[in-house]
């Protein structure tokens, strides 16, 4: 389960991009729920999809407003992305902008072969890009 979500200082609370990451560490908490059923029926996969594609649109929304924040000006998910690796916020941009694809995808379309290969990618690759970005940002907070 999740670790070190403890409550915010009041001072922390007015400040966007962590009222966003309250928001994240929700999603992320029923997306890492989700990855713990080894062998999902196709209701579960579904579900555990849709949890990724809300964990998805909070963490690049983080980005956006830590970034903002510093002083960087973002348009859209993929500028996000690519500043956030610059900055160093995230160690793998490819696999960010891959999973910018796959959210994409899957918010558009509904194909069960689709379905089974997203959800592979999201367990080996997206999962644990979004439990990095959880533990930077947590510690951000806890400083």
């Amino acid at each position: 389960m999740m670790k070190g979500t403890e409550p915010m200082a009041e001072t922390d609370k007015d400040i966007r991009w962590v009222q966003r990451f309250e928001n994240f560490c929700r999603a992320f908490g029923e997306l890492e729920l989700a990855i713990e059923i080894d062998t999902p029926s196709r209701v579960e996969r579904a579900g555990l999809i849709q949890f990724y594609e809300m964990s998805f649109e909070l963490a690049w929304k983080i980005m956006k407003d830590y970034l903002e924040e510093e002083g960087y000006e973002i348009q859209s998910p993929r500028a996000a992305i690519k500043q956030a690796f610059q900055s160093g916020l995230i160690a793998d941009g490819e696999s960010w902008l891959k999973a910018l694809k796959d959210r994409n995808l899957t918010v558009h379309t509904y194909d069960e072969a689709t379905a089974m290969e997203v959800e592979r990618r999201i367990r080996t690759t997206y999962f644990p890009n979004l439990t990095e970005l959880h533990t930077t940002f947590q510690g951000m907070i806890q400083k």
